[in-house]
């Protein structure tokens, strides 16, 4: 009965610990910055600010990476995150040629290394480096964002990778001495896209190709089932975007199977009709989302959750932010479910250990003897 005893309350020691121990989350968007020629004829420059929220890096990191075969490369391709971009790059080009160019002047400011696993287009913003088939998902899903028809192009004797884009007609940015080269696909024209090479400015534009590809083999890989929608977007400016912050609350950190909790939480700037999404996870696994809500017009927002599974959930909420403000995540809430059952055994064994308590304090007084004092005699 002791060892029971002393099993269950090392239990409930654990529970306690667990519902102390900080979960510590950076709220911080990451930002990167991407020059951008208005056209090759002209040398006014854009700059294009692009902000991550730190919470759908996370997401896709928790995705399956895994290529099995060659058909997988297009789960890659993931538009709905990068539509900001996509929607950029229509405010200052007004031609698919022109729009395609202006991806792969994105492509050519990244740095390359060869990077295994493959990775999904937010990933390889994030971090900033990449390689030929890393590139070509990140500029074919900003294309597919923007309404262009787009091929991936495998190369497999070269172990290489690019685009190839559909236009209505054909390239006419190519430079001198240069033949236009392209891919035929259910009729159409795909034009080469090469997405690697250091130089924004000078590098490859759409339906030029590297002279070590002429003559290769390609193998075709349309993008027709791709992820349609994603919890959030990436923001995007021409501006510098201003910094947000978002909080999250919880009604309590500790419940049963069967309570109800209520998240709430405020998000600056106080913007009305902003969605706003919940992650969890339980223990080390990866993030998903739990619920997706609004903002009132104080830029408040609050949900209940019915908690069905026992475990140790944490949760954060996310912001995706606009054309004016960058995305926000909250700090991380904790919170710890127990099973009816095992709140029985807890509350037993701490009565039963207080009852040992109590038995032994009084048991104890019996090794003791006390004796009454004998007062001396006196003669009168």
């Amino acid at each position: 009965m002791k060892q029971k005893s002393f099993i269950a309350f090392a239990v409930a020691i654990f529970i306690i610990a667990a519902l102390h121990t900080p979960y510590c989350y950076s709220t911080n968007s990451y930002n990167r910055s991407y020059y951008l020629l208005e056209s090759f004829n002209s040398q006014k420059q854009y700059i294009l600010n692009v902000a991550v929220p730190q919470s759908l890096y996370e997401y896709y990191r928790g995705m399956d990476h895994r290529q099995v075969t060659v058909e997988d490369f297009a789960k890659f391709v993931t538009p709905y995150p990068l539509k900001p971009i996509a929607d950029k790059l229509w405010e200052i080009y007004s031609t698919h040629e022109d729009f395609a160019n202006g991806v792969l002047m994105i492509m050519h400011q990244i740095p390359y290394k060869v990077t295994l696993p493959a990775k999904y287009p937010v990933e390889t913003i994030v971090e900033n480096v990449g390689d030929c088939d890393l590139f070509s998902y990140v500029a074919a899903s900003i294309m597919k964002a923007g309404g262009l028809d787009v091929v991936l192009l495998y190369y497999p004797n070269e172990a290489h990778m690019n685009v190839g884009v559909y236009l209505p007609t054909p390239p006419q940015h190519i430079r001198p001495r240069i033949s236009v080269r392209y891919v035929t696909y259910n009729g159409n024209r795909y034009y080469i896209a090469e997405c690697t090479g250091g130089n924004w400015v000078e590098g490859w534009r759409v339906g030029e190709c590297p002279s070590d590809l002429l003559g290769a083999k390609c193998q075709i890989i349309p993008i027709e089932s791709y992820e349609e929608s994603t919890p959030q977007q990436v923001s995007a400016s021409y501006n510098a975007l201003l910094p947000s912050t978002l909080t999250l609350a919880v009604s309590s950190n500790f419940g049963i199977q069967g309570n109800t909790f209520t998240f709430s939480g405020q998000l600056s700037p106080k913007l009305q009709n902003q969605t706003i999404i919940i992650y969890f996870r339980v223990g080390s696994s990866p993030w998903n989302v739990l619920a997706i809500t609004q903002t009132d017009a104080e830029g408040q927002f609050s949900l209940n959750w019915v908690a069905r599974e026992t475990g140790i959930y944490q949760f954060k909420a996310s912001w995706s932010g606009n054309d004016v403000y960058s995305g926000a995540d909250s700090p991380t809430v904790t919170i710890t479910i127990l099973s009816t059952f095992l709140l029985i055994i807890v509350a037993a064994a701490t009565i039963s250990i207080c009852v040992g308590i109590v038995v032994f304090l009084l048991s104890s007084q019996g090794f003791y003897k006390v004796e009454e004092p004998t007062l001396p005699s006196v003669s009168c």
